[in-house]
């Protein structure tokens, strides 16, 4: 099985045939909006912002550092991986390069609603660097049930998606039911014999293409060369019912009156968002207002 691959599709066309049934896409030239596409490099972020920081895995780093780090990363020798950047907090600079951020595809989305910047519960905006052999940690589907838009700016990277319908094979955790048990690059069919009846969709997607995964859909993802990507994630009314339950039951593990505040703050959110949208003139979901 291949992965979908689309180059002038409309966005009638994506919402009917990829977000309302659930199925991946990769646009081949939808980031031609953004002026980042074909200019992010390690050697511009380099020489634009070489001080800016981050930590991963308990380290912070300067750009210079993880961009010299994942230049000099082997298969044999990766550098950690993912190290993320928080774009409006670290790089805010960047974000006109990003506009508009959501492709003219990813909306409406609820998530730029300030109401739901209180919650912490997605939303993010953020640059994913790597370096060869750079491998995610776990197999999983976000948290809150939202979907992933992940636009490739420099270098290759191998995705792996399994569609809809196989979770039963891919052993999800007891305790953390959105992460995998086992590890999907050395698969320990002895332990996990169901996961030979899984059928993963493996793909490469290069600089200028951009990765829609649908909410609930395991993936996981690997670094083939140096690579610079940026994601961001999206909700409305069709992933709204799977992103409360998950409000609930994250919160919860706090204690069951934040759940329950979180949860009827959430609910007044949602509302906010779907006056917007009655206002706006936009039907359910998925039908920009013709104004």
């Amino acid at each position: 099985m291949d992965i979908i691959r689309r180059d002038n599709i409309t966005y009638e066309e994506f919402m009917e045939e990829h977000y309302k049934p659930g199925i991946p896409l990769v646009f081949t030239n939808a980031a031609k909006v953004w002026k980042a596409n074909g200019l992010f490099s390690p050697d511009w972020f380099r020489e634009n912002y070489p001080d800016r920081k981050t930590d991963c895995r308990d380290i912070t780093y300067t750009m210079q550092q993880v961009m010299n780090m994942v230049e000099a990363a082997t298969e044999e020798k990766p550098a950690p991986y993912p190290i993320i950047f928080d774009i409006p907090g670290t790089l805010p600079e960047i974000l006109p390069f990003l506009d508009p951020l959501d492709l003219n595809y990813a909306s409406p989305n609820w998530l730029k609603n300030k109401m739901f910047s209180i919650g912490k519960w997605g939303g993010a905006t953020e640059m994913f660097v790597g370096g060869p052999g750079g491998k995610f940690p776990y197999m999983h589907i976000d948290y809150y049930h939202l979907n992933a838009w992940i636009t490739q700016l420099y270098g290759e990277k191998r995705f792996t998606v399994f569609p809809r319908g196989q979770e039963h094979l891919l052993y999800p955790r007891p305790d953390d039911p959105w992460r995998s048990e086992l590890n999907v690059f050395e698969p320990d069919y002895e332990k996990y014999p169901l996961f030979k009846d899984a059928t993963p969709i493996n793909f490469v997607i290069g600089p200028g293409e951009t990765l829609f995964i649908p909410f609930g859909t395991w993936h996981t993802a690997y670094s083939l060369t140096p690579t610079i990507s940026v994601a961001f994630d999206t909700l409305n009314s069709k992933n709204h019912k799977e992103f409360m339950k998950d409000v609930w039951t994250f919160k919860k593990r706090d204690s069951k009156l934040k759940a329950v505040a979180m949860y009827a703050y959430a609910a007044v959110a949602t509302q906010s968002c779907k006056i917007g949208e009655a206002l706006r003139g936009n039907k359910d979901f998925g039908i920009k207002s013709k104004d």
